[in-house]
């Protein structure tokens, strides 16, 4: 009867204790980290590089497909470059892996626009770090992957 009793506790608990805590992908810190990766998004369409700075800390780094590493100065220069007009930026499938005050986001992008000149299409998938610090999020690091021309 003892062990009965124990078993059934223990079941117990534990329904109890899945039922307290939201799921992860459902924080409101999860749905914000969304919000701001597609706000930089408007950001590089519109080469806005105030909404952009804000996003990214001071300690940024930047490491594109081609293998290039940027830091913040040289990110936001590039941001500037006239020779680069982009048309569509998007993101999907991203997901969020919130740790205390830190987390990552995956997810594939697609850019299309003109660069010197010619066109470009580019699908591929990202990794950004944030860092919760200062009452807000700021991406520490990004590194894009080509999947596709």
């Amino acid at each position: 009867m003892k062990t009965i009793l124990v078993v059934c506790l223990i079941c117990i608990s534990s329904l109890v204790g899945r039922a307290q805590g939201p799921a992860k992908n459902s924080s409101p810190d999860v749905d914000r980290l969304i919000a701001l990766e597609n706000a930089w998004n408007q950001a590089q369409l519109h080469h806005d590089g105030k909404a952009l700075k804000d996003l990214v800390s001071s300690s940024f780094v930047y490491t594109d497909y081609d293998g290039t590493v940027m830091n913040k100065a040289q990110f936001m220069a590039d941001l500037r470059d006239p020779n680069y007009r982009a048309t569509l930026i998007t993101n999907d499938n991203m997901r969020v892996f919130p740790y205390e005050n830190v987390a990552i986001v995956i997810g594939r992008y697609h850019t299309k626009g003109v660069f010197k000149g010619k066109p470009f299409e580019h699908f591929g998938r990202f990794t950004d770090s944030w860092i919760y610090q200062n009452s807000k999020w700021q991406c520490i690091a990004s590194h894009t992957t080509l999947i596709k021309k």
